[in-house]
């Protein structure tokens, strides 16, 4: 049976009616096609099933969501630890090695079976086998994230994530210090020379990361960097550092492993989410704690006093201009200035 149509979305300018829903729903822009191919999706009313067809401004559009297909769950036998959580959102700090969503290709438990596990509310906008999920990350990178529990909360997720109004700042551990700070911008495509990998290509989509020295270590040639991403493209922090000839620790895709390398995960974490609360507005931010294994390969190369100092919150932060004046959550604690 089909879902309740959601509150009717209105065309603030002209365009295609893909990229109007990809824009305000999320998901991918296949699942959006399919919405819309399969008669979900009303203009004015009218039942639309072109992709391609042309709103005008002003516009009212609406859809329902398609009955949800039988989904097999997988057995969880691991937990994720939460950082906050009310009736709307759910955030918390995915560990590495866990797979975010489903797919054919993926035969172990995931994000969204521990989800449907511990019986959280999820919203249905991108389909059963991505309920709640707004973003993501890869396989390998740990770190934080926002879980949509209501359809409403999805789409102004998805809103902020197009407007820059939610996003990220990572840590990583880089093989070779950087020259200096500063933004690389360059256009992201698939590697036509291997599809397991994104490049720097023409015709590619706009990319544009900031990336801050933040620790040079005194006993090897690496060094922990913060990034901002202003966009969010595949694989964007590890295709711009290759950019300027470095890979991160771990990340044998892009980088190099020899055979004395122990290191079995990427050194990639996303450490501060920002997002606009769905319902309340209120700008808020949550720190993910670094996993165990990672601090355990950072405290080899550097002292951990110095560690604790450089990713106070606030004082990371303010090395990318930004200040740290909003509600911050670490694990259910709250911090205000």
């Amino acid at each position: 049976m089909e879902k309740e149509s959601l509150t009717p979305l209105v065309a603030d300018k002209a365009e295609r009616l893909d990229k109007f829903l990809h824009r305000h729903i999320g998901g991918s822009r296949n699942q959006v096609e399919q919405l819309v191919k399969k008669g979900f999706v009303r203009v004015e009313g009218k039942t639309v099933t072109k992709a391609g067809h042309k709103l005008a401004s002003g516009q009212r559009v609406d859809y329902t969501l398609p009955p949800e297909p039988d989904y097999e769950a997988r057995a969880v036998d691991f937990d994720v630890p939460v950082i906050y959580e009310d009736d709307t959102i759910l955030v918390i700090n995915k560990p590495s090695g866990l797979v975010v969503h489903p797919a054919p290709s993926v035969k172990e438990a995931t994000l969204v079976d521990w989800l449907k596990a511990k019986g959280v509310n999820l919203s249905t906008i991108s389909g059963e086998e991505r309920h709640g999920i707004v973003h993501r990350l890869d396989k390998e990178t740990s770190g934080a994230m926002v879980v949509a529990k209501t359809n409403a909360a999805h789409e102004r997720l998805s809103a902020q994530l197009q407007e820059k109004s939610m996003g990220r700042y990572y840590v990583a551990l880089v093989d070779l210090p950087l020259k200096a700070s500063g933004i690389v911008e360059g256009p992201i495509g698939r590697n036509p020379a291997n599809r397991l990998k994104m490049g720097i290509v023409a015709g590619g989509k706009e990319a544009k990361t900031r990336f801050e020295k933040l620790l040079e270590s005194d006993k090897a040639k690496v060094e922990l960097v913060g990034a901002k991403l202003y966009t969010g493209r595949t694989h964007q922090i590890r295709v711009h550092l290759g950019k300027l000839g470095r890979h991160i620790v771990g990340d044998h895709l892009y980088g190099f492993k020899s055979k004395s390398d122990k290191i079995e995960r990427i050194l990639l974490h996303a450490y501060i989410l920002y997002l606009d609360h769905p319902t309340t507005g209120v700008t808020m931010q949550f720190k993910a704690e670094i996993p165990e294994d990672m601090q355990g390969v950072l405290t080899s190369y550097f002292q951990k006093e110095r560690l604790d100092e450089i990713l106070d919150p606030c004082p990371f932060l303010r090395r990318f201009g930004d200040h740290c004046n909003r509600l911050f959550h670490e694990g259910g604690d709250r911090h205000d200035g």
